[in-house]
């Protein structure tokens, strides 16, 4: 970061953490007091604020709107044992929002920006920082294009935005989740390793046909012929196989999970070998079938380390092993968490402690 912002404060009159319960925190439902709001005009970014949570006015013929110019993160903030906030692995994040700025032809966002408006919400904000565990401060920045322009163009003006929402588990079981082999999530050369908001909107059809056929999530395939395995949902793919940790290289079609890196690194540090790799769906029903397959889980922000408890396709299920007995991926979530939390000593550098 190059300089120190001058960002304008203009608190809230009321807080909700009165009427707040904080044992009941379903995700994404639940604001903080204040939002970060930063504006893109005339080739410039300007106007960096801290401002109470609320409506922002917008044009009904901005490009965002009708053309899909938008992107987010998703990161997440911790309670440290002493009283202090930690951003967990927000410089990689940051990398990531400007990857997929640039193939969204959006505004890069500085650096200062995008790290100072963070610490500088959740400043304000601290005291919803959560403290019990498996809970943390879910930080959602997201740009969206602001011109008021029906033409199909790259927008001159964009909002930069920093929303917070304290939660808990994303979710409390292990996932019964079918493989897809109609849809597809992505395509090659097309915008699968960017997260913006079209590729989660065309995700939710498919998604919605699964979850009244009992499955709790997707596995996507590749568009071209349905035989590999790309992601889960919104979340990174990993299984353990002949125990080593596989998962599906990093591609066009393929998210670049924060998490992801974060696990890969964990299992390399505790000498569990790691395979980047096209991994097949013959392969991964062969493996539960000959048992050389023992765990699955996906792996993503929201979610951390979900487990995988069934997969179905073809119309048939297949049940994997006791969640209880996986030793590599229950391993890797304790060592994680402990660092996030600040249970154990940071070695890699992931925690931003903010105050």
């Amino acid at each position: 970061m190059t300089e120190t912002l001058d960002i304008k404060v203009t608190k809230a009159e009321q807080t909700r953490l009165t009427v707040t319960d904080f044992s009941e925190l379903p995700f994404g439902k639940v604001f903080t007091d204040h939002m970060f709001l930063c504006d893109y005009e005339d080739g410039v970014w300007k106007n960096p604020r801290v401002v109470p949570y609320g409506p922002i006015p917008m044009s009904p013929a901005i490009s965002a709107l009708h053309y899909g110019q938008a992107i987010f993160e998703g990161i997440k903030a911790y309670r440290l044992p002493d009283g202090k906030i930690s951003i967990f692995r927000a410089d990689k994040n940051f990398l990531r929002f400007n990857k997929s700025a640039r193939r969204m032809a959006m505004a890069e966002v500085p650096e200062e920006i995008f790290m100072q408006g963070m610490a500088a919400l959740i400043n304000v904000d601290e005291k919803w920082v959560p403290n019990q565990e498996d809970y943390a401060l879910y930080i959602r920045p997201v740009m969206y294009a602001t011109d008021p322009y029906l033409g199909v163009r790259p927008s001159d003006s964009y909002t930069f935005a920093v929303l917070t929402t304290p939660t808990g588990k994303y979710y409390n079981k292990a996932l019964r989740v079918k493989v897809e082999t109609e849809f597809t999530r992505a395509d090659d050369g097309g915008v699968g390793y960017a997260k913006t908001a079209g590729n989660y909107a065309r995700s939710l059809y498919p998604f919605e046909v699964a979850r009244k056929e009992g499955f709790d999530q997707l596995i996507w395939t590749d568009a071209q012929t349905h035989e590999f395995i790309e992601e889960a949902g919104t979340a990174n793919l990993m299984f353990v196989i002949d125990g080593k940790l596989v998962t599906p290289a990093i591609r066009t079609t393929v998210l670049d999970g924060v998490t992801r890196d974060t696990i890969i690194q964990l299992a390399k540090a505790a000498g569990v070998e790691v395979e980047e790799r096209r991994l097949s769906v013959k392969e991964i029903i062969e493996g539960i079938e000959n048992g050389k397959l023992t765990e699955a889980f996906a792996a993503g922000t929201a979610a951390t380390v979900t487990h995988i408890g069934e997969i179905g396709y073809e119309g048939k299920t297949y049940t994997l092993t006791d969640v209880s007995t996986r030793t590599v991926s229950n391993g890797i979530a304790k060592k994680l968490n402990d660092i996030k939390y600040g249970l154990a000593p940071d070695t890699f550098g992931w925690n931003w402690v903010i105050s």
